[in-house]
């Protein structure tokens, strides 16, 4: 029911409605992954390909840096702007999201993790997903901080969503803590982790960032090694930010001022970390639209869903607006009751 009527608001014109009334702000859309089938957990070459068509039949579609100096400056637009934004540097973010891009003449920024590109090290939410996927085992009992839970490894669905709850937890926990207990669950789980990226995780070449990069996508620091930064001490977090913006000016010849918050992870210190560091802008994974004067180290993003109804109404703000009226019918709501009681006081 709740699809239909989802799909309802969609052949209405509802989203397009809530994108007018969204004209002064702009978008920033989140890409991770990229398949050519659009395997779960990743993006497809026809979902991409709608989505940029939907995109660029609606908003000025401009590269971050664009997007991010003319609401610095209160450019009156007259189309509602948006950028793509890609996270990691997966190898499949070449091979397959960048041809797209290509096609389209659509800008987008990448944000590389260089260690990850130098072969230095891998996606450490990776190493769970391959463990689960390569077990032999049919199910599996995790204990993290003394909390165990059972999870059942019988198809591909089921082994994703294991990896998925373990990291999770994972996320919570020291760098040190987390790689020793990946190193445990490969045991109990029989699968040797690689050393380096095996086949299906592995990162773009330095070759292949410069091609990129040469075509209008901006690539832009992701850190050093992909951390939970807020985990971080103050001298490993200046480690991750300022060596991973160096490597890429090192790479690219150019200077790098744009960053993403590793697992959205960010806090006070981060923040006047990622400022001292020469960042002049940075994204989170904070969900929404962004608005003239917003800060330019704390910018939002939307999530891309694969399917066009939901696309359309994650990219228009009508959820935003959804929440803006339930925020207002519960604060009429609480001051009828305050009212209420009041009278019924006297």
């Amino acid at each position: 029911m709740k699809q239909t009527a989802l799909k309802l608001l969609y052949l209405s014109g509802a989203f397009d409605l809530a994108r007018l009334l969204n004209r002064r702000r702009a978008v920033i859309l989140t890409y991770h992954r990229f398949s050519v089938e659009g395997d779960k957990g990743t993006t497809g070459v026809r979902d991409f390909t709608e989505h940029l068509e939907y995109l660029l039949e609606r908003y000025q579609v401009v590269s971050l840096s664009k997007l991010v100096s003319s609401l610095s400056v209160g450019e009156s637009q007259s189309e509602k702007m948006a950028a793509i934004t890609i996270d990691d540097g997966y190898l499949d973010a070449y091979e397959i999201a960048y041809p797209i891009l290509a096609r389209y003449k659509v800008p987008a920024t990448l944000f590389a993790v260089t260690g990850f590109v130098d072969r230095a090290c891998w996606m450490w939410p990776d190493k769970m997903r391959y463990i689960s996927s390569r077990s032999n085992a049919k199910s599996f009992i995790s204990n993290i901080n003394g909390r165990e839970k059972r999870f059942d490894l019988g198809d591909k669905t089921s082994r994703l969503e294991a990896a998925e709850s373990v990291n999770s937890q994972l996320k919570r926990l020291d760098e040190d803590s987390r790689e020793k207990l990946l190193a445990r669950f490969s045991v109990d789980l029989g699968v040797e982790l690689p050393s380096k990226a095996p086949t299906g995780y592995e990162a773009i070449t330095w070759d292949q960032a410069r091609e990129m990069d040469a075509a209008g996508i901006e690539i832009s620091s992701h850190t050093q090694s992909h951390p939970v930064l807020t985990n971080c001490t103050d001298a490993r977090l200046r480690t991750e930010l300022n060596e991973s913006r160096i490597r890429l000016e090192e790479m690219l010849g150019h200077s790098v001022d744009q960053f993403c918050y590793p697992n959205g992870n960010y806090n006070e210190r981060v923040y006047r970390e990622v400022a001292r560091a020469g960042y002049r802008v940075a994204v989170t994974t904070d969900d929404g639209l962004v608005s003239p004067g917003d800060d330019p180290l704390r910018l939002k993003r939307v999530h891309t869903q694969q399917d066009m109804v939901h696309f359309a109404q994650s990219t228009s703000g009508f959820e935003l607006l959804k929440e803006k009226i339930r925020k207002r019918g519960r604060e009429d709501r609480n001051l009828f009751a305050l009212n209420h009681a009041k009278h019924h006081a006297k």
